[in-house]
């Protein structure tokens, strides 16, 4: 199972509702915690199925250049946005890196935990609340998975959440991006990865990672500072 369809949202990319995922015998609520890529081409229909939604809280991960580039335009919405940009850096400096997805995951857990903090306390004050980045796939694909992990989401159904960003990123979208970021970056080996995967293994190996040196991804958050309260809210608000 990989979550419940949301209404469509025209003009926004990779959105959708973490509904309807197994978590032990039970299943998370619909229409309380959506993903989705940014909201910058989204619009007088998809603008309104997003008030049909109810939102209360929008989470943006990404940088100040990004927001800069591609800014949310929401007229009209009384949701409190909520900036929580993930990396350390910007995104561009991980195309001249050439990160890994593996490395990049890594990192984000350990530079970036006070503000995956941030993320989870954001999804706890307000819902229906959605996370969002560039196109939804690393910094809310993982940031997600942290969430939905913590709740008690089965973790095959974790990862296939994550995974099934790939299949919602459509090829006339990919190809211009790769061919433009080829163009200044010929020789980096991960840029197809970075820019446009999101492979099950490299989530069952972040997931697996966090089970070594923590215990669970609900312990990663513990150790970050999440409460025993507030892992059992983060619990009652998403599994029905």
């Amino acid at each position: 199972m990989t979550g419940r369809s949301a209404p469509v949202v025209s003009g926004a990319i990779n959105f959708r509702d973490t509904g309807g995922l197994p978590a032990g015998g039970r299943a998370t609520r619909a229409g309380v915690l959506f993903r989705s890529g940014n909201l910058f081409r989204v619009d007088d229909s998809g603008r309104q199925a997003l008030r049909d939604l109810g939102l209360r809280r929008i989470i943006d991960l990404r940088d100040d250049d990004e927001v800069l580039s591609e800014p949310t335009v929401l007229d009209g919405f009384t949701h409190e946005t909520q900036r929580v940009p993930l990396f350390v850096g910007s995104v561009a400096s991980l195309f001249r890196a050439d990160m890994s997805l593996d490395s990049m995951y890594r990192s984000l857990v350990d530079d970036s935990a006070p503000r995956v903090l941030d993320v989870v306390r954001g999804v706890l004050a307000e819902q229906p609340v959605l996370v969002h980045c560039t196109i939804g796939k690393d910094r809310t694909g993982v940031t997600i998975a942290l969430i939905l992990a913590a709740a008690g989401v089965d973790e095959d159904a974790v990862i296939a959440d994550y995974a099934r960003t790939e299949t919602l990123l459509p090829a006339e979208r990919n190809a211009p991006i790769i061919a433009y970021l080829r163009e200044r970056h010929p020789d980096a080996p991960h840029l197809v990865d970075l820019a446009t995967r999101s492979p099950a293994p490299v989530m069952r190996a972040l997931l697996e990672d966090l089970r070594e040196r923590f215990g669970s991804p609900r312990e990663y958050l513990r150790a970050q500072g999440l409460d025993d309260d507030e892992l059992a809210e983060l619990r009652r608000i998403l599994v029905a």
